[in-house]
């Protein structure tokens, strides 16, 4: 199968990397970025691992070498550092950079579907949520998902088991709503082998509304704080999207807090998503508690706006 990734800067070019690790699960790979000599470096590069793997085409192409994609990754557009997208007090937060991201998907998207017109549509770029949306509109199909937030859930999990001190994989927690400042940890839920989370670190002794609040800005300030250190937050990401190409190549029907369009709220949003051929196949929305309902439905009245502003701007 072949699979489009589109824009290789930091994260684009670490997705690819991560598709050729994970193995076997394509047969090519082209790379689209409007800088052609960057595609072109990048594929020479991440090449030279090929031979460590399953058989794996990796190529750098214009847009009518994405005929035939199954799946193509949409990670082009200005990130956080260059959008000025990295204040923590800052309510807009990713949400910032949907005006110039909104341009740049108004003229990739009709490019893609020209081409690709069967193609799964899995969209990266900050904000990922209401860009989801554009994408769809400009798309005219609804083989559209988002990221979502599912790298801010495995981000709850990580911090949570570094404070109970256990394999981050043994912690079941889920952020849903947007990637972004409003997003919706859902801590009534989160536990270890079934036992409440809020109940463990009880029992630590720490007071609960601290780890509650230290926790959260640890989830939700993630990229900055990379992006403090390195410049450009990849790795994480790059490895969530390979995962999340896997399942729709494979039809696992895998259950992510992914985002995809869901009727009753009118937008793309994150809830519990079952991930496969064709993309998020069916939502569903987790238990929640009165307050975290509330948030969620906050989260969602964001989103909205900000979808209705992507659409205004790739109109005009």
């Amino acid at each position: 199968m072949k699979v489009g990734v589109i824009g290789v800067g930091a994260v684009g070019a670490a997705t690819v990397l991560s598709l050729i690790e994970r193995g076997g699960m394509c047969r090519e790979i082209v790379l689209v970025d409007i800088d052609s000599a960057r595609a072109t470096a990048v594929a020479d590069d991440v090449r030279s691992a090929t031979p460590l793997f399953p058989a794996v085409e990796v190529r750098a192409g214009g847009y009518d070498a994405l005929s035939g994609a199954a799946i193509v990754v949409i990670t082009a557009g200005t990130n956080e550092k260059k959008g000025g997208a990295t204040d923590r007090s800052d309510p807009h937060g990713r949400l910032r950079l949907l005006d110039t991201n909104a341009r740049v998907y108004a003229d990739i998207v009709p490019q893609i579907v020209a081409v690709a017109p069967h193609a799964v549509l899995m969209v990266v770029t900050d904000p990922p949520d209401p860009l989801a949306d554009l994408t769809r509109h400009l798309a005219h199909h609804d083989r559209v998902f988002s990221t979502g937030t599912l790298i801010d859930s495995l981000r709850f999990r990580v911090h949570l088991a570094d404070r109970l001190r256990v394999r981050p994989r043994d912690v079941h927690a889920m952020v849903v709503g947007e990637h972004g400042t409003s997003e919706v940890p859902l801590w009534s839920s989160a536990s270890v082998a079934g036992l409440p989370v809020l109940e463990l670190l009880a029992r630590d002794g720490e007071p609960a509304d601290k780890v509650r609040q230290e926790i959260e800005n640890d989830i939700r300030y993630a990229n900055i704080t990379i992006i403090e250190g390195t410049g450009a937050s990849q790795y994480g990401i790059g490895a969530v999207c390979a995962r999340l190409v896997e399942i729709v190549l494979r039809d696992e029907r895998a259950v992510l807090p992914v985002a995809a369009y869901h009727a009753p709220y009118d937008v793309t949003l994150s809830l519990i998503s079952v991930l496969g051929a064709g993309g998020v196949q069916r939502m569903r929305e987790p238990t929640m508690t009165e307050a975290e309902r509330t948030a969620l439905d906050e989260s969602a009245a964001a989103l909205r706006e900000a979808a209705s502003r992507a659409l205004a701007i790739a109109a005009g």
